[in-house]
């Protein structure tokens, strides 16, 4: 059998809001037929009261208040009393655990990049003994083989953190693009859109960017400091044999 379905979305720019006490002039105290949403083909007096306070700090005693006459008069428990101020609050809450699972994610990035990069300098390291025991039968200090691989890894992470700055800068333009092109090609799906979409506007701020190119350089120094010292510790004998 076949499974099928439909989407819709509310068309917000279609609302019209009027006070209470105009529409019973104009209306009366009719019923209202709800020919859509989720109350499809019901009747119902009303579906959405919104109160406005004249005052923020009387916001969770307004809120109270009304809770407390909709308990007394209306007797079924069929609504909810949404408070702009718990919604601001939930929004936040999201936003630290989305901004943590960030974090997590990108840490998360970091130790396996940085141990990618510790496990291509381990192989170059074997590769170049017989370059290391040379330098060192030449007079080459250990701390000057430790700064040269360093210096090496260095520029292997700073290149990746350049490369993901530029990735950065093109993400931008990308996503205004796509938004041209819905905006333009499909103004019913932009409309169905939700305004945080409309008004995105994506950014890359300057201290971001000397954080990426940073913490890409910590990283390396951070990962390449085993592969240089054991660079370093090699026997210089043992080194001129290896083939």
């Amino acid at each position: 059998a076949a499974i099928g379905g439909s989407f819709s979305a509310r068309q917000y720019n279609r609302d019209v809001y009027i006070p209470i006490d105009t529409f019973r002039k104009r209306i009366g105290d009719r019923v209202i037929t709800v020919r859509g949403g989720t109350f499809q083909n019901e009747t119902v007096e009303l579906n959405q009261i919104t109160a406005v306070v004249d005052d923020v700090s009387s916001v969770d005693t307004s809120a109270e208040i009304i809770r407390e006459l909709l308990r007394r008069y209306h007797k079924l428990v069929d609504y909810a009393v949404v408070v702009p101020k718990e919604l601001l609050e939930q929004a936040e809450t999201m936003r630290m655990m989305f901004n943590v699972l960030l974090l997590l994610i990108a840490g998360i990035s970091l130790v396996v990049g940085g141990i990618g990069i510790m496990n291509i300098m381990l192989a170059t390291v074997t590769e170049r003994t017989r370059e290391i025991g040379i330098r060192r039968a030449l007079g080459a200090t250990k701390g000057e083989i430790v700064q040269q691989f360093l210096w090496e890894t260095v520029v292997l992470s700073g290149t990746g953190g350049l490369l993901g700055v530029a990735v950065g800068f093109l993400c931008g333009p990308t996503i205004n693009g796509v938004r041209f092109g819905i905006k333009s090609f499909m103004p019913d799906v932009w409309s169905a859109l939700p305004s945080t979409i409309h008004q995105l506007e994506p950014r890359l701020a300057p201290w971001s960017i000397v954080a990426a190119f940073g913490i890409s350089v910590g990283v390396g120094i951070v990962f390449g400091i085993y592969p240089a010292q054991r660079a370093a510790n090699m026997d210089p004998i043992e080194a001129l044999r290896h083939e």
